[in-house]
């Protein structure tokens, strides 16, 4: 290679992460925090089921809300934040150009903190709108949306101004995730939070919908296209077959966007027939990402020795496995078992924390030492989150599938009362219970490795900004 084409390369890199170094950590700053804030009220949320007088005489913990703003704050307060700053590193990165407007996304990911406040204060008060992942009220939906918009403009920006003009799988599954989500957030606002709401069994329509595209499909296609960016550059090898990849991306988005309609769903019968053809259907993007991902990972044989590489790899894993329980939920003959238990909330936590929030801590496990150029300071505390998460993860989510299946063989069993089919589940929700509080410890590795270089990055800018200050002046100045 040209040392000359190399350095020119280098200074160019160096050049795109430091322009996203400051929207990159304000964005990853609050989502740490909102993190731990999340799994903390999920941990208290849950106690109410172990000792249900724990929180009787505070009704801003009762399991209704808390739960509320528990599973929002790791939605709206971790996971897409976090996910917007990855994603214009990796615009950036793919462009081969700086980070277009850098203050705009700075301005909106304050602003989408302070939605998340307004939000989760909203909720634990009792002024939440009532619809399942659409709990925030109108103020701080419209900060979110207007947040949402700013950062979307700033990577549309990178990408009009990419010097590399090719198209890569990343860029489908990304551009797609940014066109997606002004999209069923703004309606579902607009239908369900607005003041002509639809009458009758619409509300619930607009409900399962919003909360389909929103769980399922977007958080698929920013989560596989992190991974599809990731997983070839950490491992050295190309991704696998594209042609595999950009029929994943059509198939997700035809077939995903049409499931979310339970089978008991007091509709037209219709409705959830279509819904589960659809889900059934989505086999087909799953089988297409898992080829690539085998191609990729598999037969490279790349050992990822508890760094990044690990979590993005478990984190496909688990997207794997969640879409299996997704679609085990609209089959007829299982979701009659399964409806209305605790496995449904299984497959959502598996979605969020072991797809999402696993590939997006490998994610910036791997940008925060380019973005900062430092190294981590606690390199052996972020490989041991990775154990510490996954064994946590795994503890949270198979007793709740088990449990949830053994409580709905119960409930079908006429000859079992239904309180008694209802108890089987706490002695499951013990060990889950363990799992969270294993997954809020495996996170604090991320706040603090975050914090400790964010500080720092100020220390080392104000003692530049006094030494420049204590300066003396030149020379020709002083004389003049």
């Amino acid at each position: 290679m040209n040392p000359t084409v190399k350095t020119t390369f280098s200074v160019c890199t160096n050049e795109i992460d430091a322009s996203c170094r400051v929207p990159l950590l304000a964005l990853f700053g609050g989502a740490a925090l909102w993190l731990v804030a999340g799994l903390a009220l999920g941990i208290g949320a849950i106690m109410s089921f172990h000792k249900p007088d724990l929180f009787a005489d505070c009704q801003f913990l009762t399991f209704g809300r808390s739960q509320a703003a528990a599973n929002d704050l790791l939605l709206y307060g971790f996971c897409i934040p976090a996910a917007l700053g990855v994603l214009l590193w990796i615009f950036s990165r793919l462009s081969q150009t700086p980070l277009a407007l850098p203050i705009v996304p700075v301005v909106a990911a304050n602003l989408w903190h302070l939605g998340v406040l307004i939000g989760t204060i909203a909720i634990l008060t009792g002024n939440s709108t009532g619809h399942l992942w659409l709990e925030y009220p109108r103020p701080a939906a419209v900060l979110l949306f207007a947040a949402f918009l700013l950062t979307a403009v700033t990577a549309a920006a990178t990408f009009g101004f990419r010097q590399q003009r090719d198209l890569f799988p990343a860029h489908w599954f990304l551009f797609a995730a940014l066109l997606l989500f002004p999209w069923i957030y703004s309606t579902a606002n607009l239908f369900l939070v607005s003041n002509q709401v639809p009458r009758g069994v619409v509300q619930a329509i607009i409900g399962w919908w919003f909360g389909n595209n929103l769980i399922f499909v977007w958080l698929a296609l920013a989560g596989v296209g992190m991974a599809f960016y990731f997983l070839p550059k950490i491992a050295g090898k190309p991704l696998g077959n594209s042609g595999y990849a950009i029929t994943g991306f059509l198939t997700l988005l035809f077939f995903g966007t049409w499931a979310g309609i339970p089978q008991g769903a007091p509709v037209p019968a219709w409705m959830p027939t279509l819904s589960s053809v659809m889900t059934a259907l989505t086999l087909v993007p799953l089988i297409a990402i898992a080829l690539v991902l085998w191609q990729t990972i598999v037969r490279n044989g790349f050992k990822c020795g508890g760094g990044p590489f690990c979590f993005i790899k478990f984190g496909m894993l688990c997207f794997i496995a969640s879409t299996i329980l997704y679609i085990s939920l609209a089959c007829p003959r299982y979701s009659r078992v399964l409806e209305f238990t605790w496995f449904g909330t299984a497959q959502t936590q598996l979605q969020l924390l072991g797809f999402f929030a696993m590939i997006l801590f490998g994610a910036i496990y791997e940008i925060l030492p380019r973005i900062m150029e430092a190294p981590l300071p606690f390199p052996k505390a972020a490989k041991a989150q990775f154990w510490i998460t996954g064994l946590g993860i795994l503890l949270f989510v198979v007793p709740l599938a088990v449990g949830g299946l053994e409580q709905g063989m119960k409930v079908r069993d006429a000859a079992v009362p239904f309180a008694d089919a209802s108890a089987v589940a706490l002695k499951f929700l013990r060990v889950s219970t363990t799992g969270q509080l294993l997954i809020l410890l495996g996170s604090l590795p991320l706040v603090l490795n975050l914090f400790v270089m964010t500080i720092r990055w100020k220390v080392a800018l104000l003692k530049t900004l006094i030494s420049a200050i204590k300066a003396p002046l030149p020379e020709a100045e002083v004389k003049a």
